[in-house]
């Protein structure tokens, strides 16, 4: 369907846009007309989606595909320029997934104040944000993208939050923009510095950097590192991150971990490797100590944790630090496992954060030491977050496995460019099998903290002040919302290889400038 292939980003960027103007058109009373509208939109987006998915060449996925190339704002050459290959298709279909089932959960759990047509508007603006970053191939589209999830999060957490909800969403809001501004910062040097003045994301990849110095590199990538090590987040930018978790309502958390952090990550391999690799080189072994310095100290983190929520999200600094190290390495390996890594947390750590918002709406508290013997008081709740806890610390068969397991294995051969932290090649390999020994003790830590939470939460019995209480266990919308994800944490976990075929002519084409 040649139409189709002409509009489908269009209308799978847009279709929330849409729906989200119709949800602030309806009444504010006519609750049931909202939420209809909001879900049917993130399913119709879904639907398209879908379809892209069965319109997609899998025998060409290096290629870019469903391109729209139009001209847009001229003065500066910039061009409404839409595309996506096997990097980008995993992570689209993930937002598509994910967004939905964040409606259906919220039907159940609308938290205070409560007021679902903002709510679900914003919801629809984020999606818009999300979807918009993964398919853009301009430089300037992107950042449009990119900086639209601001705005809907920073609501969303300043106005559903926690107790100290200004305080977490000013701090996101700040260091996220601070970011961004050294990132277009280095989007406008691209632009002139380049051997043609474009912002067309392909484009300035074909060029390699040519015509830019080694040092000028450098200090661009510079610029892109911390625009996007921020938003994944890295060690030590991360500290935005915990506060945002622990104060944002459910759902929030859920499409931060599932989607958000995914922006950041997702840079680096579509925009800062190709475009920049001689700086990619200089850069490679420092993210490379920063992804394994944020694993250790995400992990012992997590251990000193009380409350459920500020735990998990703690562990998300662990799991992208396993992101980030295949980043690193800069081989077609390692950009495998990372984008693996990013959809298995998305489906995990999400799962845990709706498990975490379940938990609290039932027991009012996420201490864990006053938790306890969820296996008697809710045993389907209780076995679902143990099967999610075994999931996140990579037990072999789920999903989790592949996006650890693959990452570690790739620093021991990484790509002979990269530079040694001694600032030689010769230094390389040791420098990265030093790595891979840190992250693989970061894993042994993993099951230390993930056991120890479901040991507090969900072992023994209920404390004295739950004994008499009733505690439903999981309710209907809650199994509509989370049987999509245990089924992909399941099938991706026994059947790697349908997102491997998907990513890996892809990635071999973003750092073929790494393969000399």
């Amino acid at each position: 369907m040649d139409w189709f292939d002409d509009w489908a980003l269009t209308l799978a960027v847009f279709t929330p846009l849409v729906g989200m103007a119709i949800v602030l058109l309806i009444p504010r009373a006519e609750e049931a007309a909202i939420k209809v509208v909001a879900l049917l939109t993130s399913l119709v987006t879904l639907a398209i989606g879908v379809g892209i998915l069965v319109d997609f060449d899998f025998g060409n996925t290096a290629k870019m595909q469903f391109q729209v190339d139009k001209e847009w704002i001229p003065v500066i050459n910039a061009r409404y320029h839409l595309g996506i290959d096997g990097i980008s298709l995993p992570l689209l279909i993930l937002t598509m997934v994910i967004v939905p089932l964040c409606i259906i959960y919220s039907l159940d759990h609308f938290p205070e104040p409560h007021n679902p047509k903002a709510f679900l508007a914003l919801i629809l603006l984020l999606e818009v944000g999300m979807i918009g970053t993964f398919v853009a191939l301009d430089l300037v589209l992107f950042f449009i993208f990119f900086e639209v999830v601001l705005l809907p999060m920073f609501f969303m957490i300043g106005v559903w939050g926690g107790p100290n909800r200004e305080y977490a969403s000013i701090k996101f809001f700040l260091f996220t923009l601070f970011g961004s501004a050294l990132m277009l910062v280095s989007f406008l040097a691209l632009y002139f510095l380049s051997k043609r003045s474009t912002f067309d994301i392909s484009t300035l990849a074909s060029f390699e950097g040519a015509g830019i110095t080694r040092g000028t590199q450098v200090l661009l990538f510079a610029g892109l590192f911390l625009g996007f090590a921020i938003k994944v987040p890295m060690f030590p930018f991360h500290t935005w991150l915990p506060d945002a978790h622990t104060e944002a309502p459910t759902v929030g958390s859920v499409l931060l971990a599932a989607v958000l952090l995914k922006l950041g990550t997702y840079g680096f391999i579509r925009i800062a490797l190709p475009i920049l690799p001689e700086g990619a080189q200089v850069w490679a072994p420092w993210i490379g100590l920063l992804s394994v310095i944020g694993i250790i100290y995400g992990a012992l983190c997590c251990l000193a944790q009380r409350d459920m929520k500020r735990l998990i999200a703690f562990s998300s600094v662990a799991h992208m630090g396993f992101v980030m190290l295949g980043i690193a390495t800069l081989t077609d390996f390692g950009v495998n496992a990372a984008v693996f890594g990013m959809v298995a947390h998305g489906l995990i750590t999400g799962m845990l954060f709706f498990l975490a918002g379940s938990i609290q709406h039932r027991y009012h508290t996420r201490e864990m030491s006053r938790l306890g013997g969820l296996l008697v008081s809710a045993p389907k709740m209780g076995w679902i977050l143990g099967f999610c806890a075994m999931a996140s610390l990579g037990l072999p068969g789920l999903a989790g496995f592949w996006g650890e397991f693959p990452a570690v294995l790739s620093a021991f051969e990484p790509s002979r460019l990269a530079n040694g932290i001694l600032g030689n090649t010769a230094s390389t390999l040791w420098t990265f099998r030093t790595f891979m020994v840190v992250a693989a003790i970061g894993t042994v830590l993993a099951a230390g903290y993930l056991l120890w939470m479901y040991q507090r939460v969900g072992m023994g019995t209920p404390k004295p002040e739950f004994e008499d209480a009733h505690i439903h266990d999981v309710h209907r919308p809650e199994w509509v919302a989370w049987t999509p994800l245990l089924l992909g944490i399941v099938v991706f976990g026994l059947f790697p290889n349908l997102i491997f075929s998907i990513t890996n002519d892809a990635a071999s084409s973003i750092t073929r400038a790494f393969s000399g």
